[in-house]
C-alpha cells in the first residue's frame, strides 16, 4: 500500500497530511500516557513496531502504483489500542521512506491514513466485535488482523482513485481497476498475516501472560480455556 514518492497529486497529498495530523497527535498523547502509567510495556511495544516493521517491508510490486505486502498493524492495535499504533505506524513508514525508498515523504500522509489510522482501527474493531459475540480470541485475532490488512488495501484504492479518476466511469470506475488489482495479491497476504498473528499472540499468552493480561488481547483468555 506504499504509495511511491510524488505519485500523488500534490494538493492530495497536502489534504492526507492535513487529515493524518491530529490522528498522530491522539496517538503520541495516548501512548505517552500509557508508557507512563505501565512503563514495563516498552519492550512489548517495541515489539510490535518490529512486527510492523518487518512485514509492511516485505513488498510485492504492484502496476497501481503502490505495492502489496502485510501491514503488521493489526497485533499492536489489539495489544495496546489503535491510537498507539497510529505514532508507530508513522515512525516505521519513515523509516521506510528514508532508508528503503519505500513510500515517499510527499506520500507519508496518505500512507500513514490507510496503514497507521484505518488499519489499527478497523482491527481493533473487529476484535472486540467478534469478541462481543462469544468467539474464540483465536478467531478475533485472525479477523482482526486479516481484515485490518484488507481495509488497508481498500483505503489505498479509494485513495488512489480520487487522485486519478476514470475518464468514463469517474470515482466508482477507477476504485474498483486498483481494488481489483490489489485483491488479487492481498486477500492470500491478508490470510496469511491473520494466521501469523494468532500464532504470535498464542506464544506470547503462553510464555509472557502475566505481563499480557491487563491489554485487551487477554480479555477473551477465558473462552481459550486459559
Amino acid at each position: 500500500m506504499h504509495i511511491m514518492e510524488g505519485f500523488l497529486p500534490p494538493a492530495h497529498a497536502l489534504g492526507w497530511t492535513a487529515v493524518s495530523l491530529p490522528f498522530l497527535a491522539w496517538g503520541l498523547r495516548s501512548m505517552g500516557r500509557s508508557l507512563q502509567a505501565h512503563p514495563e510495556r516498552r519492550m512489548l511495544l517495541g515489539v510490535a513496531a518490529a512486527f510492523a516493521f518487518l512485514l509492511s517491508a516485505l513488498k510485492l510490486p504492484s502496476v497501481t502504483g503502490s505495492c502489496s505486502h502485510p501491514t503488521g498493524v493489526g497485533l499492536g492495535a489489539l495489544l495496546f489500542g489503535p491510537a498507539a499504533m497510529v505514532p508507530v505506524g508513522f515512525v516505521v513508514l519513515l523509516f521506510q521512506a528514508l532508508l528503503m525508498a519505500h513510500g515517499g515523504i510527499t506520500t507519508l500522509g496518505a500512507n500513514v491514513f490507510s496503514m497507521a489510522i484505518v488499519g489499527p482501527f478497523v482491527s481493533y474493531g473487529v476484535f472486540r466485535a467478534v469478541g462481543a459475540l462469544g468467539l474464540s480470541r483465536s478467531v478475533a485475532v485472525f479477523l482482526a488482523a486479516c481484515l485490518g490488512d484488507l481495509a488497508t488495501y481498500v483505503t489505498t484504492s479509494a485513495q488512489l482513485a480520487l487522485a486519478f479518476p476514470d475518464a468514463v466511469g469517474g470515482f466508482q470506475v477507477s476504485f474498483l481497476k486498483f481494488a481489483g488489482i490489489f485483491a488479487l495479491t492481498q486477500v492470500p497476504i491478508a490470510i496469511s498475516e491473520g494466521l501469523l498473528t494468532v500464532l504470535v499472540v498464542n506464544a506470547m499468552a503462553r510464555f509472557n501472560a502475566h505481563e499480557l493480561r491487563a491489554l485487551p488481547v487477554m480479555s477473551l483468555r477465558a473462552r481459550e480455556g486459559t
